[in-house]
């Protein structure tokens, strides 16, 4: 049964872009602690997201109602590594670097949309817009099996983050590189004879303390102002439960449940607040994913699964930079195994949330204007891992 709950560990690989206009990139899971015996991990991710919407209102003769964004979010790629070691009956430890947070947002030179070349000083150079964020992590875990079947885990999680953007109004924004640290806490349950576990994982929120460089852009004169600056991101807690039991013999049901606190992310450097009176991102409501999956062995070495993932829309109005409202996705994996290796790949094919997004300030249209329909938006993930066991 083993074999067939590696599996289950693919649904994070493969996750795409899961909730909060796509920042989300890693489940954080610490699953690879009840692997058995000592293994290293390498996974491979990659989404190919599609995503596109439809203006609202006309900004001058440039940027007219009806003009398409083209395809906003560029494709990504993610890396995870893992090390896990089982010092005793009792004891693992277990290492693991991933990328948890990222975004590549890119509206193109070549539509009419504001975002992208249908701006106003397009003439000028200012015809696009993109944003960034980079991460990576690295986590160190350690668990301890009580004679009770009850598992007790935690660790510390050190977190590199980053980003910039650069809009349509000539307002562009780089980070420093900040490195901060947080924890994981846990529990969990098992019953090996029916391959039963239940898993709760609590990772903390990371605060970044960003050095800034802004660049904003005056119309009336076509000049640029300069400043340096310095804000605070907070990369928000979440919740994991997860959980697996057989159910009949070679197969496994997995599923988690996934609560994001993602109402306290927000990206607000001191001058774009000044200038425009609001945040570059910043979401209204916390983020619940699910995920449900049947896993099945049918040789010695060869197993497979299914998975499927839901995450509500919230409604109300999107960001710019992320104009997406939840996700609905099916997913395939399939591994390999020997006394050595495995190797697992998977697809997951996404239907991205509708989305309405909300004129920028820098229009100056009343509160709660809507600029753009984002709808019909899909995305196709991808995944590897190769493990080796010793």
């Amino acid at each position: 049964m083993k074999r067939i709950a590696t599996l289950t560990a693919l649904g994070a690989l493969i996750a795409g872009q899961a909730g909060a206009g796509g920042v989300e990139r890693s489940a954080q899971s610490a699953g690879i602690l009840f692997e058995d015996g000592d293994r290293v991990e390498l996974s491979f991710g990659y989404v190919s997201p599609d995503v596109s919407g439809e203006q609202l209102l006309p900004v001058g003769p440039t940027s007219p109602a009806g003009a398409s964004s083209g395809d906003m979010s560029e494709d990504y790629s993610t890396l995870a590594f893992g090390y896990k070691q089982q010092v005793n009956e009792s004891v693992a430890l277990a290492l693991i670097v991933d990328n948890p947070i990222g975004a590549d947002v890119n509206y193109g030179s070549d539509t009419q949309y504001l975002y992208g070349g249908g701006a106003p000083f397009a003439a000028l150079g200012l015809n696009s817009s993109t944003a960034e964020i980079d991460s990576a992590a690295v986590t160190a875990l350690a668990s301890y099996k009580l004679p009770s079947n009850v598992t007790l885990f935690g660790g510390l999680r050190a977190q590199q983050a980053s980003g910039g953007v650069s809009l349509f109004n000539g307002y562009e924004m780089e980070t420093s590189s900040e490195t901060d640290y947080g924890y994981v806490l846990g529990a969990a349950y098992e019953r090996p004879d029916i391959a039963l576990r239940v898993a709760l994982t609590y990772n903390s929120e990371i605060t970044h303390d960003f050095s800034a460089s802004e660049t904003v852009f005056d119309p009336a004169t076509q000049s640029v102002s300069n400043f340096d600056t310095s804000f605070e991101t907070t990369v928000p807690q979440s919740l994991n439960l997860e959980v697996q039991s057989g159910i009949a013999p070679d197969t496994l049901a997995f599923g988690s449940v996934r609560w994001v606190d993602w109402s306290e992310f927000d990206i607000t450097p001191s001058v774009y607040n000044t200038a425009y009176n609001g945040s570059l991102v910043n979401y209204d409501d916390d983020v619940i994913t699910y995920t449900v999956g049947l896993g099945r062995r049918f040789t010695e070495n060869w197993s497979g699964a299914v998975l499927a993932t839901y995450e509500d829309q919230n409604g109300g109005f999107s960001g710019n930079l992320g104009p997406t409202d939840g996700q609905t996705s099916v997913g395939v994996a399939v591994t390999y195994e020997t006394e050595r290796y495995e190797i697992t790949g998977g697809l997951r094919h996404i239907w991205i949330g509708d989305a309405r997004t909300e004129a920028p300030s820098a229009l100056d249209q009343p509160a709660g204007t809507a600029f753009g329909d984002f709808d019909d938006n899909t995305a196709i993930a991808g995944g590897l891992q190769v493990a080796i066991k010793f």
